[in-house]
């Protein structure tokens, strides 16, 4: 019995090993068999979550659409007009049935009554709360409150609506309370979508974490790479209640976006999707949904195809056709106004739902705003008087819209600073200094206002439609010392949050914040401000309200004065005073429901516009800048401001009372007529010295010198000059550009002198002129050939900037990496260059930020060194790292990550090189450790290089240690060594260096007897 155990026991154990030995691969086999089917496993489970969850949003939309054209006929019957054709061909289709539908019909008619009288018993579809829900943080104003009553309204009646409240309102936080109300009351928790401009995705998902935090808010943005994750993993069924996301997002990832039925969606921004033909409106329209939300702070144009454009938008299977549509509010005469006004009426309320500050939120500080007028400049007025005289038959006798627009657009420039055009700055090279100031009216009334501002606490907003205008306010303002901060159109959208950021947190030294009208005007909080100087005026009053907005709105805790700069006497006035029409007239649009066109301005506006205020300009070339204290002007501001009020009350009295069909001329400067009566070719003719037939190619541009010399010389004459060309001389090209500068004006100014003397040397009872200067030496024509070559005139400023960045990525010494990045240049030629640049940097406008970035970028680069040396001294102490190297993670350890796993990823750093992360990644997939350890495969690149990041601290901790270590030891060695005794026993110590050297005096033969006698 013993024997046949052990021999049992031995063909066990034989067979064990066997299927260790044999079963390796089908075991691998098996587990990733194993694997895949898990994966699949869980592909089916989401599948079958958002399958689920779509139909159940596909049968609650289908219900709320069977009550929907009910609920609206409840409010009027005007919808059953629209709804017409659908309703008629569904009788005609029960009628083809016959009575043998009737039984059908009756169920159908039975069911209705029975959900008729369960929502009665249940109170569906009267949902009023009278307390906020628990799940919104903070406390909903009354106004807040009822609009959140009202979303829920439309809700329950399976209507989409147009939430159009008043800027700073918070039609944000009544938009996230809706949703909160679906997620505590009705177990909706989604899915949402909100599209939103770019700029204000961050202040959504700021207000959802801030308001609604049970809400799991993504934000769906970014390159591929990330978008790519965000799918994968964010964006799952039951992972996320609302996702964010831009215009542009919506439309380039709508097959991702589509897999979905959507519980909302919500557009902010609205009048973006009011053109039913452009690709966001279409894209938007495909999308499943069962309530579409639009949100606006901008009132509804009075533009009837637009407004069934957002009609369309929100029930397109009652509003389907534009044309009906355009027919049903067809104004045929006078009589059919009113019936016309009570139809619009009907049909906006309700989907609408429109509040203004001044009704709603009475604790909020009051704004005022006052204009500001000031006059010119004597440059100004030089280059206004020039814009005028360049086109005066356009402007005498009127042109084309196109080119006055362009006058006018160039005249406002004028108004605005001259140094926006061309040449006007003196340079280069660029200074800042006092001048930056002086020769703007603007600019002083800016300089007098800001102390002033700064004196009493106030922090201030500056708006302008020019970007290159705001280059010239932040020069100013790093010129008087005043901290800012400035948003464009081509602010990032991180850089974009760090601003404003900056600006709101308390204690916040930042004084200014410059803006764009147009990029800076939507969707940002900047309450803490409390002054807006709108340095420029919109054509459209709607955009500077908007940018007025910005800091009064809820939170503001101080009255808020608005400043609008006005150059007194030119085309500003008309422009600031055609807005307040507009926006007077927009008023009236909700007000009464005028259907006329959006009137645009035409080429006769344009052109009383343009010749308003030439009288003025022309009579004198001084500055008209006053030196009033600023509290004068200000309270003379307050007076014209009252006046145009006044002026706009009576205006908007009479547009009450005006026929809708002679709206066009409503925006007629009746009032001007007499200002205009003056005979402007004979003003200009007078106060303008006789130009030379118009030959517009000759446009020297070299300085204003010579545009100084051109203009004031005599007749014109069939033949002039040659003048030679300057060539432009860029900062970064490194000419001398002062010595270049003196030897042209030298040799212009000969030419110049040499030309008035030829002309004038017949004339009878002329002053002889005077001698003409010396011409250029030979030894100056060479001086100016040899200067000419000296720069990098072949070096455009895209080689300057793929140099500076080569810098940045591989440091300023390595030569031939940086010649490897540049197109079209010899090593010899980046060499030749990079010695001039690093010689002479500081000649660059803006080196302090160009010399930073390449600092940064060298000590990334020299980071990156420490790293590489950092592991190689680590794996050095191993003979064989892949296997051996251990990782002393002390308390720090985590649990996601193995030491295999840190061991390979120190190693192939050491390999690849710290930073190319996407090497390592790929590394990571094929290496046959890894095969089945689907944590680490599925890692991106960013977790990847934290975690290396993490390890690389370690390993510098470990060698420093080390070397503590090593250090510690060769002292205790070398004090182990000092005190050992000698051989002998006789105590005494090594003899020293110095002993010898005395002792090579004696001959060995006594320093061996000496050395046996002791």
């Amino acid at each position: 019995m013993v024997v046949s155990i052990c021999s049992l026991s031995h063909t066990f154990s034989g067979v064990c090993f066997a299927l260790q030995d044999g079963n390796n691969n089908e075991i691998s086999k098996r587990e990733k068999e194993r694997l895949k089917e898990l994966q699949k496993i869980k592909k089916e489970k989401i599948q079958e979550i958002l399958d689920k969850q779509n139909a159940a949003i596909d049968a609650d939309m289908n219900n709320k659409g069977k009550g929907r054209l009910k609920y609206l006929l409840q409010q009027t019957e005007l919808f059953a007009h629209f709804a017409k054709p659908d309703h008629s061909s569904a009788q005609k289709k029960a009628k083809g049935r016959g009575r043998h539908a009737s039984k059908l019909t009756e169920e159908e008619e039975d069911e209705e009554y029975l959900k008729e009288e369960e929502d009665g018993l249940t109170g569906a579809g009267n949902t009023r709360l009278v307390a906020q829900p628990s799940c919104i943080q903070g406390k909903m104003r009354d106004y807040q409150l009822a609009g959140l009553n009202w979303l829920i309204r439309l809700y329950e009646n399976g209507i989409n609506g147009i939430l159009a409240d008043e800027m700073g309102l918070g039609k944000t936080l009544q938009t996230i309370s809706l949703l909160g109300y679906l997620h505590e009351f009705r177990g909706i928790t989604g899915p949402h979508m909100v599209v939103a401009p770019k700029s204000t995705l961050g202040n959504w998902m700021n207000e959802i974490r801030r308001f609604c935090p049970v809400l799991r808010a993504v934000k769906f943005l970014g390159n591929p790479e990330e978008r790519r994750h965000i799918r994968e993993e964010l964006l799952v069924a039951g992972k996320f209640d609302v996702c964010v996301t831009s215009f542009e997002m919506a439309i380039k990832e709508k097959s991702a976006l589509r897999r979905f039925s959507w519980r909302y969606i919500i557009i902010d921004e609205a009048h973006r999707i009011k053109n039913e033909n452009s690709l966001l409106s279409k894209t938007m329209r495909l999308y499943n949904t069962n309530y579409r939300l639009l949100i606006t702070g901008t009132p509804l144009q009075n533009n009837l195809h637009e407004l069934w454009s957002l009609l369309n938008f929100l029930l397109p299977e009652i509003f389907s056709s534009a044309e009906t549509f355009d027919e049903w509010f067809q104004i045929s005469g006078e009589n059919d106004q009113q019936e016309v006004v009570q139809q619009l009426h009907k049909v906006l309320r309700p989907f609408l739902l429109r509040r203004l500050k001044s009704d709603v939120e009475k604790g909020l500080p009051p704004k005022k705003e006052t204009i500001l007028k000031v006059g010119m400049s004597q440059m100004q007025k030089q280059y206004y008087r020039a814009l005028l005289q360049k086109d005066l038959e356009v402007v005498n006798a009127g042109g084309e819209r196109k080119r006055l627009l362009n006058i006018a657009m160039q005249l406002r420039k004028c108004c605005n600073h001259p140094y926006l055009f061309q040449g006007a700055e003196p340079g280069p090279p660029y200074t800042t200094g006092d001048h930056l100031v002086e020769n703007a009216g603007k600019m002083v009334l800016l300089d007098k206002l800001l102390p002033k501002l700064k004196e009493r606490d106030s922090r201030v907003l500056i708006f302008s439609q020019m970007t290159r205008l705001l280059d010239i306010l932040e020069d100013y303002l790093m010129f008087r010392g005043y901290l800012y901060c400035r948003i464009d159109g081509n602010t990032g959208g991180e850089d974009r949050d760090a601003s404003i950021e900056a600006f709101n947190k308390p204690g916040s030294e930042k004084f200014v914040f410059l803006l764009s009208t147009r990029a800076g005007g939507l969707g940002i909080n900047l309450a803490t401000a409390d002054v807006v100087i709108l340095y420029d005026s919109d054509w459209n009053p709607q955009v500077d309200l908007q940018a007025q907005d910005r800091a009064h709105r809820i939170g503001q805790k101080k009255e808020v004065q608005v400043f609008r700069f006005c150059t007194e006497y030119t085309i500003e006035e008309k422009v600031i005073e055609r807005a307040y029409k507009k926006l007077a007239l927009d008023a009236l649009v909700i007000q009464q429901g005028r259907l006329a066109e959006q009137k645009t301005v035409n080429k006769d506006e344009l052109l009383q516009m343009v010749r308003f205020g030439a009288e003025m300009v022309f009579s004198s070339k001084d500055s008209t800048i006053t030196d009033e204290d600023i509290d004068r002007i200000i309270a003379k501001g307050e007076e014209a401001t009252a006046e145009l009020d006044a002026k706009m009350k009576k205006f908007t009295e009479d547009a009450i009372k005006f026929k809708m069909d002679d709206t066009a001329e409503l925006y007629d400067f009746d009032d001007d007529k007499d200002e205009n009566k003056f005979d402007f070719k004979k003003i200009v003719s007078e106060n303008w010295i006789e130009p030379p037939k118009r030959e517009r190619k000759r446009n020297y541009s070299e300085s204003e010198y010579f545009k100084q010399t051109m203009r004031q010389g005599g007749p014109a004459k069939p033949k002039e000059p040659r003048i030679p060309r300057m060539p432009q001389l860029h900062d970064f090209q490194f000419f001398n550009t002062q010595r270049l500068s003196e030897l042209y004006e030298k040799e212009v100014r000969y030419l110049m002198q040499t030309h008035q003397k030829n002309q004038l040397k017949d004339s009878i009872d002329v002053d002889e002129p005077e001698e003409a200067g010396d011409p250029l030496t030979a030894e100056e024509l060479e001086e100016k050939e040899r200067l000419l070559e000296e720069g990098f005139s072949s070096w455009s400023r895209r080689d300057f900037n793929t140099f500076i960045r080569a810098c940045e990525k591989y440091g300023r010494n390595d030569i031939k990496s940086i010649a490897s990045e540049m197109e079209g240049k010899t090593e010899e030629e980046v060499e030749r260059y990079a010695k001039v640049f690093k010689e002479r940097y500081k000649e660059l406008n803006d080196y302090d930020r160009i010399i930073k970035n390449i600092e940064r970028g060298e000590a990334r680069i020299s980071r990156k060194d420490e790293i590489m040396k950092a592991i190689g001294k680590k794996l050095d102490r191993y003979k064989n790292p892949w296997l051996e190297l251990k990782i002393q993670y002390g308390q720090n350890k985590g649990k996601l990550y193995n030491e295999e796993c840190d061991r390979f990823m120190i190693c192939m750093v050491h390999k690849l090189g710290y930073g190319n992360w996407d090497e390592l990644k790929a590394a990571f997939r094929t290496s046959p450790l890894f095969r089945f350890d689907w944590f680490v495969k599925s890692r991106t690149t960013q977790e990847l290089a934290r975690r290396c990041d993490t390890l690389i601290r370690l390993v510098e901790k470990e060698n420093q240690e080390f070397d503590e270590r090593e250090r510690q030891a060769r002292k205790e060695k070398k004090l182990a060594k000092n005190l050992t005794p000698s051989k002998r026993g006789t105590g005494r110590q090594t003899e020293s260096p110095t002993s010898l050297k005395k002792r090579k005096q004696l001959s060995m033969d006594d320093y061996l007897t000496g050395k046996r006698r002791k």
